[in-house]
């Protein structure tokens, strides 16, 4: 069989204007040269508006990238090859996960062919096609830094094992495809299911942006046909060009984003339109199984492939790539069971995911079962889990482990682990992992984990209270019951904040001085226009600045973590204590104030500069650990419960 997956590319029949933006600021600068006659100066403003488009129609269409027996090549818009991988030169294909960028590996280095999305392949049909072709493909955690020199480990220390969840994520997901590829296909209903996207206001806004487009094409006419070439005049022509190109970019712009997208999904066919991109119709007979989750999709303004969250990926019998379909604005729910409902078997990423009910024995890795006599051990590599002979069968590195959390569940002792970046990836009783609670504390404390046993903690806390109580000769005072720790607010200082409502006030009163120039002859002079527009200036940059001021971002600190929330409380990213490696200061990063994993992966970069001094009290306060994360010492657990 001829296997081969040919990436996507943008539709010909479409123009787009090239570089309309800078064209739209060139337009601004040429309205102020002092260009005579004033009808050459019409024109050289008017070629800004048309050069974009002109030079969109001497665009040649681009090409795309094939993956097939010959290997991976990159092909011309007529189907010449312009550069090639050859399959027998190529030993091994490692994709990054977080940045999905494509790594070739052979026998004299490697080579970056770049990012999937941008060469119009999703992830798991590359993944399945090149497996399929005989070429060893790996899926690492982490982006292209992995490989960099900055990023391998030194000549001295060990190879480091590199994490491959999302690899196995893929694995599963072609295991449920070659389990549904040849199963004969139920419908449940036969009538026809529409799903559509809603336009509300698409051509409400195309309309208005095109009329501001005239007004300003109009205006800018006026001034050349009354000879307005004086500074006052150009600056006015200038002023309307630029609004002008604006308006017109954000109509196409808004026009295209809100195209609307429909399904009509029938247990024969399939068949979907979108209003700028293309049409498709496949038969509902030729379909094996529909992956509906994240892929790679025409975006409708640039017309180029990009990675877009809901894209359904149609395989055929033999697991061949049928079309990729785009899903964006429609709701992954409603699309995924109206498929199913006509006979179409959906496979998604998350299908694996383990339901709250399931946890317990059910929710366990299948090698705790495969394993008799299995148990958990603890040592200075991580976590891991020994046949009845002492050998490790199944382990953790220390680096992945981001927290460990003891806990009581309807009177069994618990334990919840989660990853590096913060989420959880096992949730057992300790009697099904055969090990004590006590031991496997001492043990994780002992080759210093990161695991927290908050009831211990305070039983230690209330005790050695108690035992200093009885030892007081004098009759104790009688305190006021602890309290929890409130949580902290940080927000930017004042100076910073009246720095900014000085710099808006000024750039308002700049404008303003401006617009007193231009409006001196129609106002009596320049000193009666400033008058007004100094007051208003002032009064509008003002209260631009409140209403920013108003809901602009604050740090939370807690014992559970750190967030950013809007001074109306809206949450704009948490991170919680589990993933939360440090807080502090990184002068290789733009902005400094970063948060990490406890790995040292930067989580967050706080845009705004709030007091570092309290930010340190703060997370001392809360027992959020401060600086960089320090691999061999663990986080502590919250001072009080």
């Amino acid at each position: 069989m001829n296997l081969e997956l040919i990436g996507l590319r943008a539709p010909a029949r479409r123009l787009r204007p090239v570089a309309a933006g800078p064209f739209a600021l060139l337009s601004l600068v040429i309205a102020l040269l002092p260009i005579r006659p004033p009808g050459l100066w019409l024109a050289a403003v008017i070629a800004c508006y048309a050069l974009p488009w002109l030079l969109g129609l001497r665009e040649r269409r681009p090409g795309r990238w094939r993956l097939s027996a010959r290997g991976l090549e990159r092909l011309a818009a007529d189907g010449t090859v312009l550069e090639a991988y050859e399959l027998s030169r190529v030993e091994e294909f490692a994709v990054t996960a977080d940045d999905g960028v494509l790594t070739i590996f052979h026998r004299f280095g490697a080579t970056v062919a770049g990012p999937l999305a941008e060469m119009g392949f999703d992830l798991l049909s590359f993944y399945i096609t090149a497996r399929r072709l005989g070429i060893t493909t790996h899926v690492i955690d982490g982006d292209r830094s992995l490989f960099e020199d900055d990023g391998l480990p030194q000549e001295d220390e060990a190879p480091r094992a590199l994490g491959r969840r999302a690899e196995q994520r893929l694995r599963d997901q072609e295991a449920a495809l070659l389990a549904v590829a040849h199963e004969p296909r139920t419908a449940t209903r036969t009538d026809t299911g529409h799903l559509a996207t809603a336009t509300t206001g698409r051509r409400r806004t195309t309309a208005l942006g095109v009329l501001v487009a005239l007004l300003s094409l109009t205006m800018v006419t006026r001034i050349a046909l009354e000879g307005g070439v004086e500074i006052a005049g150009r600056l006015m022509g200038g002023l309307w060009a630029l609004v002008g190109g604006v308006a017109m970019m954000a109509a196409r712009r808004r026009r295209l984003r809100s195209a609307p997208l429909s399904w009509t999904i029938m247990p024969s066919e399939l068949r979907i339109r979108h209003a700028t991109v293309g049409e498709w119709r496949v038969r509902g007979g030729a379909v094996a199984a529909a992956v509906v989750g994240p892929g790679t999709a025409i975006d409708p303004v640039s017309g180029r492939p990009a990675a877009d969250q809901t894209v359904v990926t149609l395989f055929g019998h033999r697991l061949e790539v049928l079309a990729r379909l785009p899903a964006h604005g429609l709701d992954a729910f409603q699309l995924t069971h109206a498929l199913d409902e006509r006979g179409y078997h959906v496979v998604t990423p998350d299908q694996a995911v383990p339901r709250p009910s399931e946890y317990g024995l059910a929710g366990l890795p299948e090698i705790f079962s495969r394993v008799p006599g299995g148990r958990l051990v603890v040592d200075d590599d991580g976590i891991g889990w020994a046949d009845g002979a002492g050998d490790v069968i199944l382990r953790m590195p220390r680096d992945r482990i981001g927290g460990m959390e003891l806990l009581t569940v309807d009177g069994h002792a618990w334990l919840r682990m989660y990853d590096d970046e913060g989420d959880e990836f096992l949730a057992a009783p300790l009697s099904m992992l055969r090990i004590s609670r006590t031991d496997l504390r001492d043990a994780a404390r002992r080759v210093q984990l990161p695991i927290t046993d908050a009831e211990y903690d305070a039983y230690v806390n209330a005790a050695f209270y108690g035992s200093m109580t009885r030892l007081e000769t004098a009759e104790p005072a009688k305190e006021k019951p602890k309290k929890a720790l409130p949580e902290a607010r940080l927000d930017v200082p004042t100076r910073t904040r009246a720095l900014a409502y000085a710099v808006t006030a000024t750039l308002c009163e700049l404008v303003a001085v401006l617009g007193s120039l231009w409006l001196r002859a129609d106002l009596g002079g320049f000193w009666p226009a400033l008058a007004w527009a100094a007051p208003i200036g002032l009064v509008l940059g003002l209260a631009g600045a409140w209403l920013y001021d108003r809901n602009r971002p604050q740090l939370r600190v807690s014992a559970s973590g750190i967030s950013s929330v809007t001074r109306l409380g809206r949450t704009e990213w948490s991170v919680t204590r589990q993933a939360l490696g440090g807080v502090g200061i990184d002068e290789a990063e733009a902005p400094r104030l970063v948060v990490w994993s406890p790995a040292g992966r930067v989580l967050r970069r706080v845009s705004f500069p709030p007091d570092l001094t309290e930010l340190r009290r703060a997370c001392e306060r809360h027992g959020l650990p401060w600086g960089p994360p320090d691999a061999g010492h663990g986080a502590a657990p919250p001072p009080e419960l």
